[in-house]
Formats: structure tokens, sequence, C-alpha cells
């Protein structure tokens, strides 16, 4: 049988996975969330959704360096990786040990279409079409919801010293759009520039991330002295976190507001 991954290659698998290494914690939590559980015997140390998965699954280290002789030892027969959260080197090592599938994603729609492939590779899209399903109705109720939100000006802050942003280019700033906040980095190839204090005072808020970096109320209480802007903490994994994560995101953008 044969695959196409988001980067549109082809992957040749001879029957349906049964020992998935997956290292991407958001498409972990989807594995899971569409029955896979049983199936995963390897993930990074930042997979915590759910939070015993690491009792029946081996932690094979970061998203950016792993331990191949230990995914090797797992014995996986597919591997799931993604453009952003692992390196090209990474993946070209892999596919010495197993078929990997990479996810390239930059808004809900890429998202969707993650969940609808993984859906047909694993056997399992009537379940994969369920939380589409269920994406779909929550973005558009959501979308009703923030249609009388004014706009605001925000800087989406995920690490300090230095202080580097979220851009434009990236799937945090497509659920900041959802949500009528416009970031306040203009050029529209940026990912994850570094900004200082004086490029967020034009800023109407300021947001901090719960991930990567574990920014604290005493973190924005120190942001909110120096740069007289409103300062809050935000959840990061809802604003980062594709695929099954989506189900519940817009609820807590609704409590945002």
């Amino acid at each position: 049988m044969e695959y196409k991954d988001q980067l549109d290659r082809v992957l040749r698998l001879q029957s349906v996975p049964s020992r998935i290494v997956s290292l991407v914690p958001s498409q972990t939590e989807l594995l899971v969330d569409m029955g896979l559980r049983d199936k995963i015997v390897g993930i990074t140390k930042f997979c915590v959704h759910p939070k015993n998965l690491r009792i029946n699954c081996s932690v094979v280290g970061g998203t950016k360096n792993v331990n191949f002789d230990k995914i090797a030892a797992l014995n996986p027969d597919f591997i799931l990786c993604n453009k952003e959260e692992n390196t090209f080197e990474m993946v070209t090592a892999l596919e010495e040990i197993a078929p990997v599938w990479v996810s390239d994603i930059y808004n809900i729609e890429d998202t969707l279409e993650m969940i609808l492939r993984l859906g047909e590779i694993f056997k399992v899209e009537v379940v994969a079409s369920e939380l589409i399903s269920e994406i779909i109705i929550k973005r558009d109720q959501f979308l009703r919801f923030i249609e009388k939100v004014p706009r605001k000006k925000v800087a989406y802050l995920i690490w300090k010293n230095p202080y580097m942003a979220a851009g434009k280019m990236t799937f945090i700033n497509v659920l900041l759009e959802l949500n009528k906040f416009q970031n306040i980095l203009v050029d529209d190839n940026s990912r994850y520039p570094e900004i200082n204090l004086r490029d967020m005072e034009n800023a109407d808020l300021i947001l901090l991330s719960t991930e990567p970096y574990p920014f604290k109320e005493e973190d924005a209480m120190l942001l909110r002295n120096e740069s007289g802007v409103e300062v809050r903490i935000v959840d990061g994994e809802y604003f980062s976190w594709y695929g099954s994560r989506l189900t519940k995101a817009f609820n807590y953008f609704k409590s945002l507001h």
C-alpha cells in the first residue's frame, strides 16, 4: 500500500502499522484520541498527554534529538514526524529504521488533512471523520461568537532572555487571527524572531505562552511594569498544538474574551 505524507513523499506500507513511534507531542495526543494508544511504542519527553502514556511507551529523546538505537530496538513499523518540530537529518536517519510520515502544518486546513490521511493509514476513518467534523463545528461556532469582539494588536511571546515572539508564518498566528488578535509583527515571512520592549510599545496586549518557555505570573508582572502594556499568561498548548487539541481549543479561546 502506498500513501503520501504532507510533503508529498511516498510511503510504502506492507500492512496497517501496529508499532508507532511518534516524535511530535500534539500528534501523539491525536493518535491516542484516534484510538491508537495501544499501538504507540515510542514517544518524546515532551509527549505529556495523556499523562500516564509513559507507563507503556518508551521515551526516545526530544523532538530535535533522539536516540536512534533506542528507536530501532522498539522495532517500529511507522514513525510520525513534523517538518518544523523535527529536523531533516533526523527524518533521513529514521528512514533507515522504518517508514517515516511527515506532517507539514500551517493552518487548520492542514490539520484536518493530516487527521484524514492518518485515519486512512490506520484504518480509523470513522473516528478521523468525527474529529474533523467536531473541529469544524466548534471553529464555526467560535467565529460567530467572535464577530463583535474588537480587534487587538498583540505580541505573543514564546521565549525569554531574549524575548522571542510567534511571527506571521506560524500556526500560532493563524489562531491569533481567529481570535481577532492582530500580530504586531509585520514581516509576512517571520517565524520566531527576537523582539525587545520597544517593539512591543504599540501592542494593546502582550500574551505570554506557557510553552516552550514556561512563563509565570511573575514574568507577566515584570513585563507589565516595564512595558506599560496589559500582559496575560495563556495556555500555549491551545495556541500551538494542532490535531485533536483543537476540539478543546475554541472553548478555551472563548474564556479569553
